[in-house]
Formats: C-alpha cells, sequence, structure tokens
C-alpha cells in the first residue's frame, strides 16, 4: 500500500500492487493499460483497464495537475467523496454522475466508474458550437434537483470545503485584480494586457467584488457542485454525466447558477438559450436572479483577466464588449 506521501504514477509496477492492496483488484486480475482520460487541470488522473473491466482513478495532490506550482489542498478528493455520499439516496443525481467504487483516504485516492471516451462540453467554446436545447434541460435540470433535495432544511451533513474555497476564492475574487500577478494577458490574446488595465485599477468595482467574494466564503443553505461549467459536463453514449464535484460547498444556488450562465455567454451561445436556461431554473428553484447577475459579471471578470483561462475563441472586442457588460452590473 501506498505511503501517504507517496504519489501513483502510470508504472503498472507500482499501480498493481497498490490497488490490490485496496482491494480494488482481484488477486488474479493484471493491468493490460494505463491511460489519461481527457485533459484535466486539478487532479492526477489514470483510466485502469484490465482484462475484466476499466475504472478511473483519481488523486489528488497537494498542487495543481496542470499548474504544479500552484499549491492546492491535497486531501479536494475527499471532499468530492463526501459530496458522493450526499447525493447518494437521491437516483436522479446519481445516475447521472459516475459511481463512486472506493476511496483511499490516506492517499487521498478515488476510484471512480468509467463512463467510457466521453468527451466534456469545452467544445462549446470553439466558433459555432452550440448547446441543444434538450442538453440545456439535461444541465440545468440536474443543478436545481441537486438545489432543492440537498440544503440545510432536508440534511443535517455539511460540506465546508474551506481549503478549497479559500483557493477559489483567490482565483475569482483577488487574483484578476492584482497588477502584477505574473500573467501576461498578451500572451494569450494581443491587447487584452491593455484592456485589463482599467479593471485592475477600478478600486470601486474591486471593492464590490470583494464584497461578493465575503459571501461566497460565507456559508449558505444549498449544496453546490461549485464549478458547474462546461469542463464538468461530459457527453457520453449514455447521455450527459456530471463529474469534478471537488469545489462543492453549501453556499448560494446564485453563485453556481451565475457561473453556469457566464460560461454560455463565453462561449457564445445566443441570448435566447442563455434566458432559457435562467427559466428553466427558476421553472424549478428559486433564484434572486439580482444576485445571480453579479455572480455572472465576477466569473466572466476572472475567466477572461485571471489565471483559469478557457479556449475560448471570442475575439478581443468580443472579449472587451463582455468585460465592459460585467463592470456595468457590477458597477
Amino acid at each position: 500500500m501506498l505511503k501517504k506521501a507517496e504519489q501513483l504514477s502510470t508504472d503498472k509496477k507500482v499501480l498493481e500492487p497498490y490497488l490490490k492492496g485496496q482491494g480494488w483488484l482481484n488477486e488474479n486480475e493484471k493491468i493490460i493499460d494505463v491511460e489519461i482520460p481527457g485533459a484535466g487541470n486539478m487532479n492526477f488522473t489514470l483510466r485502469v483497464k484490465t482484462g475484466e473491466r476499466s475504472f478511473i482513478i483519481k488523486q489528488s495532490r497537494a498542487y495543481v495537475e496542470k499548474y504544479p506550482k500552484v499549491a492546492a489542498p491535497a486531501e479536494r478528493a475527499l471532499r468530492e467523496a463526501e459530496f458522493y455520499a450526499l447525493i447518494a439516496s437521491y437516483d436522479d443525481l446519481k445516475k447521472q454522475m459516475p459511481r463512486l467504487i472506493g476511496v483511499d483516504s490516506n492517499s487521498h485516492v478515488l476510484n471512480l466508474e468509467d463512463l467510457g471516451d466521453g468527451i466534456d462540453y469545452s467544445f462549446l467554446y470553439q466558433k459555432d458550437k452550440n448547446l441543444e436545447e434538450a442538453e440545456l434541460e439535461r444541465i440545468i435540470t440536474f443543478v436545481a434537483t441537486l438545489h432543492n433535495n440537498i440544503n440545510t432544511s432536508t440534511t443535517k451533513q455539511r460540506l465546508p470545503n474551506r481549503e478549497m474555497r479559500k483557493l477559489n476564492h483567490e482565483h475569482i475574487f483577488i487574483y484578476p485584480y492584482v497588477k502584477e500577478n505574473g500573467l501576461n494577458l498578451d500572451d494569450i490574446l494581443p491587447g487584452l494586457r491593455g484592456v485589463g488595465e482599467k479593471f485592475k485599477e477600478d478600486k470601486a468595482l474591486q471593492g464590490i467584488v470583494q464584497k461578493l467574494g465575503n459571501r461566497y466564503l460565507s456559508d449558505g443553505t444549498t449544496l453546490l457542485h461549485g464549478d458547474y461549467f462546461p469542463g464538468s459536463w461530459l457527453r457520453t453514449n449514455e447521455g450527459i454525466k456530471i463529474i469534478d464535484p471537488e469545489f462543492s460547498f453549501f453556499g448560494d444556488p446564485e453563485f453556481e447558477i451565475g457561473v453556469t450562465l457566464a460560461h454560455l455567454k463565453m462561449a457564445n451561445q445566443s441570448q435566447n438559450l442563455i434566458d432559457k436556461a435562467l427559466k428553466m431554473y427558476t421553472n424549478l428553484a428559486p433564484l434572486d436572479e439580482h444576485l445571480c447577475m453579479k455572480f455572472i459579471a465576477v466569473e466572466v471578470l476572472r475567466r477572461i483577466l485571471g489565471l483559469a483561462q478557457l479556449p475560448l475563441t471570442i475575439n478581443l472586442e468580443q472579449r472587451k464588449v463582455l468585460l465592459e457588460e460585467a463592470r456595468e452590473i457590477l458597477v
């Protein structure tokens, strides 16, 4: 069995005895192949194939897998496991997520059902890629079902996830407004650095963003997925699945829906579709639309000006329009 500080790798000679030690491989079962499934950012993730089956192994480490210099809570996989435990008695939620097969708390490893060769919805950021209304309905219905069913009036369990919230808070509410934060926006898109300067100098805007950040850090009433955007929606042969709830916590549903709608905007989806998304949600669950708009604005600002960049294809002028709209909403 792995020591706590040891890390998994693709080396079958290390992986196979570890999996057998956890009881996740049968004694005579052999690993035939190991793959990296998709382009995840946060964790070390493997697809393990044996002669009988395949499953996903996910390990969280003390840094972000894509950005090793960025520290992150090593135990975040265990918070994800807590989310799966909270939804365990809700079939409508469970069937739209991978099944949690096992947890190694010492090494922060999850064993998850393999959903097959699905692709996440990050393709929406490409030019002329559109979300179908039926897909949107599945995405919105899942999150409304989550919010309606698991909240402080239906469960005594809590999921504070404070360390992950602190990490996210820094990247959403602070980092984009630091003048010399080490990120040259012109490397992302020429001219973006100059566009971003006025937002780094706007103290009124930053004061409002700070208040919203304090609200994000405060405990709310509703279980959120915490990172509900196209990268967490998976298109599979069995329909849309929802993955990666490691940022989950009890907070404001307005934050969750604000993030979702912001990404539809940045993916250049039609205003008609965005309006439908909001109406779909409010037909199913309560929402403070004014607060939701503010969280839309914050997410647009952080994704265009911050470290967690998206594969956007919208041009500089389109980004400027989105940033100015965001500023108007907030200020």
